[in-house]
């Protein structure tokens, strides 16, 4: 099956350069899994589908390293001054956590979050999950079905379950702490080989395997350096969120240690690894060391996963995108939150990066648009991805640039990031098959879903009460904007 579609833009692929160009009023054909041609001239009775997707924007799809694959809960934590009552209680931990959703609820919920992936043009994705509302972390069942209903969607995923040697708790009288359980880590891992080993390929190759512990003051050494054997051996990518805090960088110094020193000293640093966030290095403005060559190390890593749009909801941001590229990091993006709107994501990077370093040239959309395709490409040691052009995997992308709400339209790119949104995202394709279609994913029950998951949001935010140290009910946890009318 032979497929061609023109738009007013396409964003093509020059080898030479290994970069982004802009063709206008230009066709991509894709036969099969594969691209054959982007450009012009290409005969449209050679072919048998042809759609004209009008004023558009057609381009890779984007890669996405960090996607929520859960309910959504940063409506409920990117408020509050006092986050303490949003963790687990340090009573709670040791009398034994129970999970909130039980395994076919737990899939509804990957499958629905992978969804909303597709519906913004994202075409690979690397998932991951709160534990907040788990017993522990995932487990390899939570993985086999979230494998099966990628799938079934047709997502590009790298997959493995999470896990870690301890939780943040709250103690009785509010202060941080860890609560130890370093076998539960221990059988994470096991857990993590076997998913890696038993579904590394599976689905026609949409999915991959991938080692994707928890937060790294949440692992202990001997974890760490297991994971490092473990990625080795299997050769396959590790993802350990990391520099993201300040509060990560107090608990690893009270340890006598910083995360990039952990990370050498246990054999995960190196390009395997990835890291979101890597914001909190020497330097940065809520950091009391100075810089001492961070970005060296961080150049040595298959990738950082920058997620602006969830970081800035949380207070925090990147401060020098720019210094990063032109230290040889590779950036890949992620969304890390609902909505996975990676369009926004990009827009929020851009914004941020002029207001961090005060330079309107600051975090060009088209560097962001590069980390959201080819950097993310680059990450995960793919060629084939993140480009549009001949033999690469036929994962694409068209964004509608005719809305009456887009307005006019300039440079597509800046257009793109400026005045359009996930909502504008019309047609995915991922693999050669077209997983949204006008903007709408094909069987399924819309409705039914969004009221499913509406009733499974509503019970995770009542379990908050029975983990918070002070046993809060959720109204004093989560009070409305505005009370409510009499």
């Amino acid at each position: 099956m032979r497929t061609l579609i023109t738009a007013s833009h396409v964003v093509g692929y020059d080898p030479r350069a290994d970069d982004h160009v802009l063709i206008r009023d230009g066709q991509v054909v894709y036969e099969d899994t594969r691209i054959v041609h982007v450009g012009h001239g290409y005969d449209p009775a050679a072919c048998d589908r042809v759609v004209d997707a009008g004023r558009a924007l057609v381009g890779p799809g984007f890669i996405d390293l960090d996607a929520l694959a859960d309910i959504d809960h940063a409506l409920l934590d990117t408020w509050h001054a006092d986050d303490r009552g949003l963790q687990w209680s340090e009573e709670y931990a040791l009398r034994g956590p129970r999970a909130v959703f039980d395994a076919e609820e737990r899939e509804f919920v990957r499958s629905y979050a992978l969804a909303h992936l597709i519906r913004n043009g994202i075409t690979t994705a690397m998932p991951i999950a709160a534990e907040t509302h788990s017993d522990w972390a995932e487990t390899y069942d939570d993985m086999a079905r979230a494998a099966d209903a990628a799938a079934r969607l047709g997502l590009r995923v790298y997959l493995g379950p999470s896990y870690r040697s301890a939780v943040p708790v709250v103690t009785a009288d509010g202060a941080p702490a860890l609560h130890h359980r370093p076998e539960k880590g221990e059988e994470g891992l096991a857990d993590a080989i076997r998913f890696v080993r038993d579904f590394d390929g599976a689905h026609d190759g949409l999915v991959r395997g991938a080692l994707l512990p928890c937060r790294i003051e949440t692992l202990t050494p001997e974890l760490m350096r297991a994971t490092a054997r473990a990625a080795g051996e299997l050769d396959c990518l590790v993802r350990l969120h990391c520099l993201q805090g300040t509060g990560e960088l107090r608990r690893l110094a009270a340890r006598g240690t910083t995360p990039l020193a952990l990370l050498a000293e246990t054999g995960l640093l190196g390009p395997r690894l990835l890291v979101p966030h890597g914001i909190y290095i020497g330097g940065h403005s809520e950091v009391d060391t100075p810089y001492a060559g961070e970005l060296d190390a961080l150049a040595t890593l298959a990738g950082i996963v920058h997620c602006p749009h969830t970081m800035v909801r949380y207070g925090a941001a990147l401060e020098d995108f720019d210094r990063y590229r032109a230290a040889g990091v590779t950036i890949a993006m992620g969304t890390d939150s609902f909505p996975p709107d990676m369009i926004r994501n990009m827009d929020y990077g851009t914004n941020l990066s002029k207001l961090t370093t005060r330079r309107l040239d600051a975090g060009s959309a088209a560097d962001y648009y590069r980390a959201a395709t080819l950097g993310g490409a680059r990450a995960l040691g793919r060629d084939d991805l993140g480009r549009l052009a001949p033999g690469a995997l036929a994962d694409l992308v068209v964004v509608r640039l005719d809305a009456p709400r887009t307005g006019p339209v300039d440079d597509p790119i800046r257009t793109l990031l400026m005045n359009t949104s996930g909502a504008d995202v019309d047609t995915v394709v991922i693999n050669g098959r077209t997983v949204l279609r006008s903007g709408t994913l094909p069987g399924l029950d819309e409705r039914a879903r969004s009221d499913r998951a509406q009733a499974l949001f509503d019970r995770m935010k009542a379990a908050y009460s029975g983990r918070d140290h002070l046993r809060r009910p959720a109204s004093e946890l989560f009070p409305p904007s505005f009370p409510a009318a009499p």
